[in-house]
């Protein structure tokens, strides 16, 4: 349904440059003795391929193979950070910390002077880095500048590349005013680059596949054992994946929230996962669809009189075709 406190309207079309300090997430240390052990039984990513210039997604999950926490993982010389949503993050470090007692020496705490800042475009990116930009060639590449780490994410659909700056300590390095967005701008170039971020709506809701967390580079599926990894490795590996996350467009002004469902006729199809409203008067969003019902005439509850049509990914999702191998 329709909720009174949703975001103001993002740019349409979206921004190719720019930057948008991103207030509604959190940056994470976790240093000690026992970090790599703790995150590599708790973590759907090896702790292995987290090395300085790789800093992939990775996401928690219960013992029921649902994910409560997508992240992303990023080394700092012995330590390793990690991003959570604001609106989750205490419940997601009481989860966590639940293990973490076991390590002795140990610890996870928030950076209360870290940022996270959201960048459109490499020209962006450069002011940061200079040319060392054109290293960061794919998602997940980064690098360690003037006061923390420069990473490239996914682009949006529309091929605008994107970015992030971790800030862990002071900077020499100044953004352009000018090129100030909004925090929206950035959350709907998230929708549009397919990367879900969980509420508490949908928190413990879906295994990291359907949220496509596989195709983002936050699922190893050769890593040994971690809290839900059979659940996550048996869909994998038995072909399983009977829905999955689309990105959609709803001819609504005001954006559904977190958890809506979708249906097919009257029979539910799927769940919104992420939507924001646009400055065009639609809005766009995330949603986990079953597969059979995805080229059904879909609609979302509470807004059945507005359409909602199926948008690209700028990724493949290849367990949605029907001659996918069984090994997805």
């Amino acid at each position: 349904m329709t909720d009174a406190t949703s975001p103001a309207p993002a740019t349409v079309p979206l921004p190719e440059t720019g930057w948008s300090p991103l207030e509604g997430r959190i940056l994470v240390r976790i240093s000690g003795p026992g970090t790599d052990k703790f995150l590599q039984g708790q973590f759907s990513q090896h702790l292995d391929e987290v090395v300085p210039g790789h800093s992939p997604r990775a996401a928690a999950a219960t013992p029921k193979g649902r994910a409560y926490c997508l992240t992303r993982l990023v080394r700092d010389g012995g330590d390793i950070l990690m991003d959570l949503d604001r609106e989750t993050a205490e419940a997601t470090l009481t989860q966590l910390r639940k293990y973490l007692m076991l390590f002795r020496g140990t610890s996870a705490e928030v950076l209360d002077e870290g940022q996270i800042t959201g960048l459109l475009g490499s020209a962006t990116a450069a002011t940061l880095a200079g040319d060392l930009v054109a290293g960061l060639e794919a998602p997940g590449d980064s690098i360690a500048i003037s006061g923390g780490f420069l990473i490239r994410v996914e682009p949006t659909a529309d091929g605008i590349s994107r970015f992030e700056f971790w800030q862990t300590g002071p900077s020499e390095i100044e953004l352009d005013a000018s090129e100030q967005r909004p925090e929206t701008d950035w959350r709907a170039s998230e929708i549009a680059a397919g990367i879900a971020a969980l509420t508490e709506q949908t928190r413990e809701a879906f295994v990291p596949q359907m949220l496509n967390w596989q195709h983002v580079g936050g699922v190893h599926f050769k890593k040994g054992c971690y809290t839900g990894q059979e659940v996550i490795a048996r869909m994998h590996f038995l072909g399983q994946l009977k829905k999955s996350l689309y990105r959609a467009r709803l001819d609504a002004a005001t954006a559904p929230q977190p958890g809506t469902a979708i249906l097919a006729g009257e029979r539910s199809a799927g769940t919104v996962i992420n939507a924001l409203p646009l400055a065009n008067n639609t809005c766009e969003l995330l949603a986990v669809i079953r597969h059979d019902a995805a080229d059904s005439e879909l609609h979302v509850a509470g807004f059945e009189s507005y359409s909602l049509a199926l948008l690209p990914l700028p990724y493949k999702v290849p367990e949605r075709e029907k001659s996918a191998p069984s090994d997805t």
